[in-house]
């Protein structure tokens, strides 16, 4: 029997010619398109597949990608940055957090020059590797810095949990999580006092992978229902993207706006409903969470529920921890490219000042980044 290889399984989704025979499928439809229609891949990792195979130029030209906020690293505003950046330089404070975190900078800096200055922070794969730490180190206090959105949310819940089962007491949390229909209804239409009403050019949504495979479909119902943008939930792969844009220009071409799942091998319209259990019995919305960028958008973001406070680092830590919010670089249009507004060569810092070895902006600092696809796929361009 063949031994099977990972590349068995992508192999077929990345088929040169299946791509071409989409290409021109897509062609074909478009020629039939009344105007020119803003197709938005809410998530990073679709933003990389479009740059790295060269998708965009296999598109008509009224067909056309704007690149959303699908980053959990990118959307991290300063303040939070900057509460990590405090908790690790409390005394017998080990921070810990995803790797993506280590390089985004903060006002104070970033969690990489809070090691350098003597800091214990620790990036890990996966959060149940707090548990270790705590066991190894039972006179300190571990701060698990939790990020991401729906897609990583599960998981921050099932430490808890093992937390409180096993009667740990050297483990608490600092969540920033985030939920994605709040963002998307956002950046349809602004109801944050704070920011402008977006004059947005989002004709349809390209849906999450991974968050859906937790969430499930359903969670973008509203939006062919309400906002007339319909939505396909698409695969990372190029013919899984590929296929999910022809979904996408047939609905214009036959005047549908609807939901619909490419990504049918792994996503459900359910999801995950242990999960979304799991997630339901510790978390609760925010009145706000800020969005870098983005402002303050209602009901976004998560925190610990009231009777999991003994946990909650920003409880515990209030004293410290700033509550004023800090502005980022004035030349920086981060916040314009995630609200799909514009691209990253159109910023000034671009490539210049702003590079992954020497981020400014929050785009070019995760590798799922739009700025940091662009910068590594530019020359594909």
């Amino acid at each position: 029997m063949e031994q099977l290889e990972l590349k068995n399984l992508y192999d077929g989704f990345r088929d040169a010619p299946t791509i071409k025979a989409y290409a021109k499928l897509i062609e074909e439809d478009a020629k039939k398109l009344e105007s020119p229609i803003n197709i938005m891949e809410v998530c990073g990792g679709h933003t990389h597949t479009i740059m790295k195979y060269g998708l965009l130029q296999l598109l008509p030209k009224n067909i056309k990608f704007i690149h959303g906020p699908g980053c959990p690293v990118c959307i991290i505003p300063k303040e939070r940055i900057d509460h990590a950046y405090i908790l690790s330089m409390q005394e017998d404070v080990i921070l810990v957090t995803l790797g993506d975190m280590i390089k985004v900078p903060g006002s104070k800096g970033s969690l990489q020059d809070a090691r350098s200055r003597g800091a214990d922070v620790r990036f890990v794969y996966s959060p149940f590797d707090c548990l270790k730490i705590a066991r190894q180190n039972p006179t300190k206090k571990i701060i698990f810095f939790a990020i991401g959105f729906e897609t990583t949310t599960p998981m921050s819940a099932a430490l808890l949990e093992s937390v409180i089962k096993e009667g740990i007491c050297n483990i608490f949390f600092h969540i920033n999580h985030v939920r994605v229909p709040e963002v998307m209804r956002e950046l349809i239409k602004s109801r944050d006092i704070h920011v402008d009403s977006y004059n947005n050019k989002i004709d349809a949504f390209l849906g999450p992978s991974h968050v859906s495979v937790i969430s499930g479909s359903k969670i973008y119902e509203e939006f062919p229902r309400d906002y007339n943008r319909p939505v396909v939930v698409s695969g990372f792969e190029p013919v899984d993207v590929m296929q999910a844009i022809s979904m996408s220009v047939k609905q214009f071409v036959e005047g549908r706006c609807e939901l619909e799942t490419q990504y049918k091998r792994v996503v459900t319209y359910d999801g995950n409903l242990k999960a979304q259990e799991l997630m339901d019995t510790y978390f609760e919305q925010r009145e706000l969470f800020k969005w870098r960028g983005l402002g303050n958008i209602p009901k976004s973001g998560l925190k610990l529920k009231p009777e999991f406070e003994a946990y909650d680092a920003e409880v515990i830590y209030k004293d410290v921890l700033p509550l004023g919010e800090i502005e980022d670089h004035k030349l920086c249009i981060c916040g314009d490219i995630l609200r799909g507004m514009a691209n990253p060569p159109e910023c000034t810092l671009f490539g210049t000042a702003c590079k992954p070895s020497s981020p400014i902006g929050s785009c070019m600092v995760s590798s799922e980044g739009a700025c940091a696809a662009y910068y590594k796929y530019g020359n594909l361009l």
